[in-house]
């Protein structure tokens, strides 16, 4: 006879996906839902608690296939440069303006990664601020300020 195993991390993860969902799902369904074609404000939620609802029952089958795998050291520079990078760009961007505000986020989470040089880091933070200017400023016409008043003197 067979016996399975679930890898515990994994389960937590799916069980912590799949209650989320059901979660934002309940709240989601308080609110007006409309059709696909006219949504309301409590479609979009919907589907994106239903997302999460699939994704946690992936990860939960997933979970019962494979053997569980120990945790290794957390990467905690990762975390204190991945995190805020995105917090610094929202408290940011009105004040610098959009390329700075890119550019400065780009480069503290390139600096997340212990491998990464400093010229490897300028040149990925570079790059990424051109696409993200071509891509929101010129091809979605996005109306925002590039440069802000903080950068003018």
């Amino acid at each position: 006879m067979k016996s399975f195993s679930i890898d515990k991390t994994n389960g937590l993860c799916a069980a912590f996906f799949i209650g989320l969902g059901i979660f934002f799902a309940a709240q989601s369904l308080g609110l007006d839902l409309g059709t696909a074609v006219r949504m309301g404000p409590g479609y979009f939620p919907l589907l994106l608690a239903i997302l999460l609802i699939l994704l946690g029952v992936i990860v939960f089958l997933s979970a019962i296939k494979t053997e569980s795998e120990p945790i290794g050291h957390i990467a905690w520079r990762g975390i204190f440069l991945i995190l805020p990078a995105p917090i610094f760009f929202g408290l940011t961007v009105r004040g610098l303006g959009f390329v700075p505000s890119i550019f400065l986020t780009g480069l503290i989470a390139g600096f997340a990664s212990q491998r990464m040089k400093p010229l490897t880091a300028l040149l990925l933070s570079a790059g990424l601020t051109l696409f993200a200017v071509v891509v929101f400023s010129y091809a979605l016409g996005l109306p925002f300020q590039r440069f802000g008043p903080w950068t003018r003197f």
